[in-house]
């Protein structure tokens, strides 16, 4: 029941990712996104349900289920963000990557089938965990929100401005809250998550993990504080926040 839910979440992305295309390419907004991907939401959340209960905790426990919940975190920022700031078509460039998260976990062998209630979990543990997850959706969608930017840099320098996706970009200042406010917004729950690892019981692997988790905290912490004291260009910020999120994606490696 638990893969069901994942794939039908997975196909309704998909869906709204590729309608939202065909109206870009159209040169009409895509209204139509947000809806498809709620209704993704909302199979995640069932998929969240079930997984919870077979396991008896927040799952977190397989790679599989790590990149669901990350898929998840990244769609409910969308959710909160595309809408208040009226960036639709954040929809049509987030939709892919979802896909992307979920397919990946559908794979065989990479989510365990029928999973193994946790014993004695631990909170701080858990803690650990599912803010650090939640802060990889809000960065994640940080890196969307840069691509976009960059996207928007690249078609006014090439003065493709009469295309179907120049139209309906949002304003580069639109777009630089968005990346801004949500690059603190993850930096701040994988404070939490960081904090929460250091009270959670060690083992050796747990060491490699949160190591590398701290050196990924203090990477984006160093790029806010160049960006608050110095200044940055759209540009380069955009380009920051890609590179960064990319390259943090090794933390699961240590998982």
């Amino acid at each position: 029941m638990d893969r069901w839910y994942l794939l039908v979440s997975t196909l309704l992305a998909a869906v709204g990712g590729v309608l939202g295309m065909i109206s870009v390419h159209r040169g009409r907004r895509s209204h139509w996104t947000v809806v498809w991907i709620a209704a993704a939401f909302l199979c995640q959340l069932g998929y969240l349900w079930v997984r919870g209960q077979m396991r008896g905790a927040c799952p977190l426990i397989d790679t599989g289920e790590i990149l669901s919940f990350l898929a998840w975190s990244l769609t409910l920022f969308y959710l909160i963000i595309g809408p208040a700031y009226r960036i639709s078509l954040l929809g049509v460039f987030t939709a892919p990557l979802v896909v992307i998260f979920q397919a990946l976990a559908l794979l065989p062998g990479v989510m365990t089938r029928a999973p193994q209630q946790v014993a004695n979990g631990n909170p701080w543990h858990e803690t650990h965990s599912a803010m650090s997850v939640l802060a990889y959706g809000a960065l994640a969608l940080a890196a969307v929100a840069g691509v976009m930017f960059l996207v928007l840099d690249r078609q006014l320098k090439e003065h493709h401005l009469k295309s179907g996706l120049f139209r309906n970009l949002p304003p580069v200042r639109e777009l630089l809250i968005s990346l801004v406010r949500l690059l603190w917004l993850g930096s701040a729950l994988l404070t939490i998550g960081v904090a929460a690892g250091f009270l959670m019981p060690h083992t050796a692997s747990a060491w490699a993990h949160l190591t590398a988790a701290l050196a990924i905290w203090a990477s984006y912490l160093v790029l806010l504080l160049i960006k608050q004291v110095r200044g940055l260009t759209g540009r380069r910020l955009s380009l920051a926040a890609v590179i960064l999120f990319v390259t943090s994606l090794a933390v699961f490696a240590f998982v």
